[in-house]
């Protein structure tokens, strides 16, 4: 019996033709976006209605924080919390982020030099501690005397490590948000560096132009909060339009450091 190759590859070719081309931008399995197109369309289908388009926010556009803090430090944007100390006593450490700066940005920082509670003492009250802060974002953003500063925890009073005695004060529950009226603290004061004395981290990043800050006590004041809200990029650069924002929880405006 005859066979008819040519004939059969016909066939095939054109009942492929009577096909739909394959998208490249979808997997041939399900028709969802391929592995190049992920990212950009996956998950639900865009809505196609009249409104603007969106231009989201890009990496590029986020700018580097270099904080460091004697001891420990929790900072937040616009009332968000967005770093926090991981190490909470030794070993000083140097802790860099990336951030999404929108102005005008309200800036709250809670810093606390390691000490006991009922002593203000430090290493098993043998020592008395020292605080200090410094903080520079790449928008040209840095610590100075222009930014507010209230202690809430002092001691020991007088500098008495025989009796040690120690002042608290509440913290207000919204002492980060935007809105908080700080009008009548103090300014913050600038420290020299070797008076606060950073451990080598410190060296190793760009803290160029910013100044140590801290209340009028380096020694005795425990807990600092610190405030100021920057207008507009201090180096600058032009305002970012607003990105869309979205709410994932709550939780980074829940944690009210007490």
């Amino acid at each position: 019996m005859k066979s008819f190759p040519s004939l059969a590859l016909v066939t095939i070719i054109g009942c492929l033709g009577l096909l739909p081309f394959a998208d490249p931008g979808q997997s041939q399995e399900d028709g969802k976006p391929g592995s190049h197109e992920r990212g950009k369309s996956a998950g639900k289908p865009r809505d196609k209605g009249s409104g603007p388009k969106i231009a989201n926010p890009r990496i590029s556009d986020t700018v580097r924080a270099n904080i460091y803090a004697d001891n420990w430090f929790q900072l937040y944007l616009n009332g968000n919390l967005v770093a926090v100390d991981s190490i909470s006593f030794i070993p000083h450490n140097v802790v860099s982020v990336d951030i999404l700066p929108e102005y005008p940005m309200s800036i709250a920082v809670m810093a606390k030099d390691n000490a006991d509670p009922d002593t203000g003492l430090e290493y098993d009250d043998t020592n008395l501690g020292d605080g200090g802060f410094i903080l520079k974002f790449g928008d040209g953003t840095v610590t100075n005397a222009s930014w507010k500063a209230k202690s809430f925890f002092h001691g020991p009073i007088g500098g008495d490590l025989r009796n040690p005695k120690t002042r608290h004060e509440p913290i207000p529950e919204d002492w980060f948000e935007p809105d908080f009226d700080d009008s009548d603290w103090a300014d913050a004061v600038e420290h020299s560096e070797q008076a606060v004395g950073p451990k080598e981290p410190f060296y190793e990043h760009d803290f160029a132009g910013a100044r140590w800050i801290w209340t009028d006590d380096l020694a005795l004041d425990n807990t600092v909060i610190f405030r100021t809200t920057i207008a507009s990029p201090p180096d600058g650069s032009p305002i970012p339009r607003p990105w869309p924002r979205g709410k994932i929880d709550e939780s980074n405006r829940a944690d009210k450091a007490k």
